[in-house]
């Protein structure tokens, strides 16, 4: 099993607006069926937003990267969305236990 964490610093005071997209895309189906989770900070750096996947596979998650996060439906709110955002990274977890 493997995980990918999108961490997200968010632009100060936007987190309302980005609530608001992601309500928009889950409505939508937008984004891919792998145990979404959707976290906001509780402490730590305020403003940041991870939105984490389980995939059974690396090639599981090269599909879901290729094909779900590439339609024209996913790139036009993916340009929406990252008007809010400052930076980010990525994280793939191996679970061994």
């Amino acid at each position: 099993m493997y995980v990918s964490r999108d961490i997200f610093q968010l632009k100060f005071g936007h987190y309302r607006d980005v609530k608001a997209l992601l309500d928009e895309a889950t409505k939508a189906n937008m984004f891919p069926e792998h145990d979404l989770r959707i976290f906001t900070d509780f402490t730590g750096d305020a403003y940041r937003l991870i939105l984490e996947q389980s995939f059974k596979s690396l090639g599981e998650y090269e599909k879901a990267l290729s094909n779900d996060m590439a339609t024209p439906e996913w790139q036009a709110w993916y340009l929406k969305f990252k008007e809010h955002v400052v930076s980010s990274y990525r994280e793939i977890l191996k679970q061994i236990k």
